[in-house]
């Protein structure tokens, strides 16, 4: 954890990337009431998650690259600026267009991530850095699950609005903050931002992540589909080939061909798809009515409380994961929960008659969510340039939610592939679904066993330690 002339510093960050990570999840329950609240179909309401995604994916590694050439607490402030506007606009919004667009707005925050990871780098002591990183990745991972869980009882005892109304105090009192007490990192990047590289990065990524949220709807055989695929790939191939070729990339290759940066993208990838689908499709399972041979018939509120051990265990084994790195290494701890999560799902796939089997898969998925967070990002840090530290975790964030669309991608062909005259899914769809996610995770865990051990930190990247005459503050 940071020291007392950081703490400040880094109560800002995990403040701001907290909240962005509950907005995340925080509207999910609460789509059916804005559909009926905004007088709009449920195929337009979905695109409240929809844009946030896609918008979060675009911004994240941009943004990112933007911090380490520009100035990461700068960008911070800008970035949380933003995500005020976003919530204020979408607090307000009479109509389901102004409020995905206030959502759009809202995913510019996903660059919270990667320009806090970076802060942290540059502005800790060099022994403070992995613990600080393991903290916030904590709290980043239980945002989420506090999203799900407070989602049901605030829409209850107010309205869907405060959703939002919420968080714009938050981020208020977070931009006033961070303006005045966090430091302007003194490490910057040469060149300037590739904006043709992000614009090719942009196409790309909506051209694959906007099929795999809609297939359900568009068919997957589809034109539509089909055809944003097909352009994905010439895109992709079209922005590696310029981004190799480009004296100023927005990624560059080099830093993600290094083994320690590909395989633990690979694992986030593979992870991501796992925790992504138990988010999406857990509280559905437990909301359904008990006549479709299966499920509790459990309310909003109740689904989320029975999400609850899932938020304890991911924040604190995040928090714990600081303290086990330095003796076991990120490797191990990455490893570990990405089994805990192959462990978690397998078991739902066999036991899941009783609520009490539910909170046990929460929980000890919640566990290997909290490792595992942590343990990528301080094998990202460790393993680049500190000018380099906000483009590769913002693509590692990146990866990890296209890894979370293509997961749920699949898990919803197998739950909604066959379904009852009731309209509601078979139970097999549900088994065959935790099966293949625990396949997911068990292919994540494999990957890190790939990951090089990680040597002791070069100078370049921690940078010397500070002399005992100097302000402890930055990492110079």
């Amino acid at each position: 954890m940071p020291r007392a002339s950081t703490r400040l510093t880094f109560t800002v960050l995990a403040t701001g990337a907290g909240v962005f990570s509950m907005l995340q999840s925080l509207i999910a329950p609460a789509l059916p009431t804005v559909q009926h609240a905004l007088h709009t179909s449920q195929s337009t309401a979905t695109w409240v998650m929809t844009a946030y995604l896609l918008s979060a994916s675009i911004f994240t590694p941009i943004l990112g690259r933007v911090g380490d050439l520009v100035g990461k607490k700068r960008t911070l402030v800008a970035v949380l600026v933003t995500v005020l506007a976003g919530c204020l606009i979408a607090a307000l919004a009479p109509t389901i267009g102004v409020l995905i667009a206030a959502r759009v707005v809202q995913g510019v925050g996903g660059a919270l991530f990667p320009l806090s990871f970076g802060i942290i780098r540059d502005e800790f002591a060099p022994g403070e850095v992995s613990g600080s990183i393991s903290s916030l990745s904590a709290v980043i991972a239980a945002g989420g699950g506090v999203g799900m869980v407070a989602a049901g009882p605030i829409v209850s005892a107010l309205d869907y609005r405060w959703l939002f109304w919420i968080p714009v105090a938050v981020v208020a009192a977070t931009v006033l903050i961070a303006a005045r007490y966090v430091p302007e990192s003194p490490k910057r990047a040469e060149g300037r931002v590739g904006w043709g590289g992000a614009v090719l990065l942009s196409g790309w990524l909506v051209a694959l992540l906007l099929p795999l949220s809609q297939a359900g709807r568009w068919g997957w055989g589809s034109v539509k589909v089909l055809g944003l695929f097909a352009a994905a790939v010439v895109l992709f191939t079209v922005w590696l080939a310029a981004e190799a070729r480009s004296r100023n990339p927005l990624i560059d290759l080099r830093v993600l061909r290094q083994p320690a940066v590909w395989t633990t993208n690979a694992a986030a990838l593979l992870f991501g798809a796992g925790m992504y689908s138990i988010w999406s499709f857990l509280p559905g399972f437990v909301q359904t009515p008990s006549a479709a041979g299966y499920g509790f018939g459990a309310g909003v509120t109740a689904s989320g409380l029975l999400m609850l051990p899932m938020l304890v265990a991911m924040f604190l084994s995040g928090v714990l994961s600081g303290r086990l790195e330095p003796r076991v290494g990120a490797k191990a701890l990455l490893t570990t929960g990405a089994a805990l999560g192959a462990v978690a799902c397998g078991f739902l796939t066999l036991w899941h008659d009783a609520q009490w089997q539910i909170a046990v898969v929460a929980g000890m998925f919640g566990l290997g969510t909290g490792l595992a967070f942590a343990s990528m990002a301080n094998l990202i840090v460790g393993s680049v340039p500190a000018e380099q530290t906000g483009a590769a975790t913002g693509m590692n964030a990146n990866i990890r939610t296209i890894g979370g669309s293509i997961g749920a991608a699949l898990t919803s062909v197998l739950v909604t592939g066959r379904l009852q005259p009731s309209g509601l899914p078979y139970a097999s769809g549900y088994t065959h679904g935790w099966a293949l996610l625990a396949l997911l995770c068990l292919a994540a865990a494999g990957a890190a066993l790939l990951v090089p051990v990680r040597r002791p930190a070069h100078p370049a990247l921690t940078g010397p330690a500070p002399a005992p005459t100097r302000a402890p503050a930055r990492v110079r």
